[in-house]
């Protein structure tokens, strides 16, 4: 088994069917194949790439991207992707711990690189002014090289994730992982070879990476690939590809809703998702009510190799992120590991083909993160009756206030039903007196203010007393993760 398998069936079914859309230029499945074998050939003859040899990327979203993506795992090397934002200090710690035999990267990292004899591990360093470019590195490749045939269980990709801790991790990804969750997408989500898909999220990530690029590949559809979310060329490119799926965190949907006539510029999209579970309800409704359409809510990590439970379109439960997908179980434990009943508040655990392998070079990590054959997610949930999954919080991300628990998706569900709130991320904050100051960041409504105390005094009607923030910040804005989500380590490490 190797994931390159499915572009080559793929491009052997349809071979004259688009791929890839990056601006003007229109590639076919045919072309793609061939592109790939030729970084494939490439990296042999340029690099010595064997099988199971450790390839990186550290590079925004490109047609390049994708073919070396696919060149690499034809030739049965490991391809290691991490976010080309990372700061210098990071970016060394990652090259340390996989160390890559080659780099596909930009640039201004060849300097990040420092001095190449500390690196024996690296080979070669592909980007314009490294070691070969990208175009020459194909013009020394061949048109027909087959996928090399690897193991189920072989890792085919290392994806690097900052977890619950925060510190960067490189989870180990097999072929048969990523074959379990990129058929689940595509069975859940209807994919065809008609479909046009628009993606501006990190191909880095493991949502990129697999739920959309990977299963659109799969199921024969287009990717129009762009560098990143810019609100007129997502409309532009979705209006003039006649895009059908559309993919997007909370922040993506909001500023659509601020478009005038949103369903006409989107008139030919079918299905809209978010992967991030911050999504509000009130961003749901009003864009159900402006639009048409629901926002389809899944629920995955990158350990879980994208995909864990899906809302189902059939049946779908506001508020939820679904049931678990085929070959998937999933339950809730206690913090000592006992299963709970449904109903029952409690970590989320999961079982199945799409676990990953561990954490690359760290066992205690690795070990940290299972029960058994349990992986331990980390985040806060219940299964109610009906085998629906309701995301309460992250672990890590619980408040432990004057010793009483609070979890902040619950807090700021009900803030966001305030007019002047835009988006808002409530933390604990070290407290002398409480252990934890429960606290809420809001970035404002344009044009609007928050008052604190009628916030409170809103809060204290809904909520227990100890549920409601001691304090609320007015910021600009909250930091993120390139697919959307909120980082509330970050915030809390900023104003700690």
């Amino acid at each position: 088994m190797n994931i390159a398998d499915n572009l080559e069936k793929t491009s052997c079914y349809f071979p004259n069917h688009i791929a890839v859309i990056e601006g003007d230029r229109t590639i076919t499945y045919s072309e793609f194949n061939q592109e790939a074998s030729r970084v494939a050939s490439g990296l042999i003859a340029s690099g010595g790439l064997r099988p199971g040899d450790h390839v990186a990327i550290c590079a925004p979203n490109s047609y390049a991207w994708l073919a070396f993506y696919f060149g690499v795992l034809k030739a049965g090397a490991v391809v290691i992707t991490f976010s080309n934002h990372v700061k210098t200090e990071e970016f060394n710690k990652i090259i340390s711990d996989c160390e890559p035999r080659i780099i596909f990267t930009t640039d201004d990292r060849i300097k990040d690189l420092g001095d190449r004899g500390s690196r024996p591990y690296l080979n070669l360093v592909i980007c314009e002014n490294g070691d070969i470019s990208y175009n020459r590195l194909i013009e020394k490749g061949v048109f027909e090289f087959h996928a090399i045939d690897r193991n189920r269980k072989d890792i085919a990709a290392i994806i690097y994730t900052g977890g619950i801790t925060g510190i960067a991790k490189g989870a180990m990804l097999s072929n048969e992982n990523i074959q379990a969750s990129l058929f689940n997408v595509a069975y859940y989500e209807r994919s065809t070879k008609d479909d046009i898909v628009l993606c501006f999220m990190p191909l880095h990530h493991i949502f990129g990476q697999v739920h959309i690029m990977n299963a659109t590949i799969f199921a024969g559809g287009g990717l129009v690939v762009q560098s990143g979310f810019d609100l007129e060329k997502a409309l532009g490119a979705t209006n003039r590809h006649q895009v059908t799926k559309f993919f997007g965190g909370p922040t993506t949907y909001f500023r659509l809703l601020g478009v005038e006539d949103i369903r006409g510029k989107m008139k030919s999209v079918r299905y809209c998702l978010s992967p991030a579970s911050n999504m509000a309800l009130d961003i749901v409704k009003e864009w159900k009510s402006r639009t048409g359409m629901d926002i389809q809510e899944s629920y995955g990590m990158t350990e879980c190799s994208s995909i864990v439970a899906f809302n189902h379109y059939c049946r779908p439960v506001a508020g939820s992120v679904g049931t678990p997908v085929n070959m998937v179980e999933v339950q809730i434990r206690d913090y000592d590991g006992e299963a709970l009943k449904s109903g029952k508040a409690g970590e989320i655990c999961i079982r199945g083909p799409n676990i990953f392998k561990g954490y690359l070079n760290n066992p205690e990590e690795t070990n940290a993160a299972f029960w058994g054959d349990w992986f331990r997610s980390g985040d806060v949930g219940i299964l109610n009756e009906e085998g629906y999954l309701f995301i309460m919080d992250r672990l890590k991300d619980m408040i432990i206030s004057d010793g009483e628990h609070v979890y902040p998706r619950e807090v700021e569900e009900i803030l966001y039903t305030r007019p002047e709130v835009q988006e808002c991320a409530v933390i604990g904050l070290p407290d002398k007196e409480f252990g934890e100051k429960i606290t809420a960041f809001i970035v404002p409504q344009r044009g609007r203010q928050i008052d604190p105390p009628s916030l409170q005094e809103y809060l204290i009607k809904r909520l227990p007393g100890f549920k409601v923030p001691r304090e609320f910040i007015s910021v600009n804005d909250l930091p993120k993760t390139n697919s959307g989500k909120l980082l509330k380590r970050e915030l809390k490490r900023q104003y700690s």
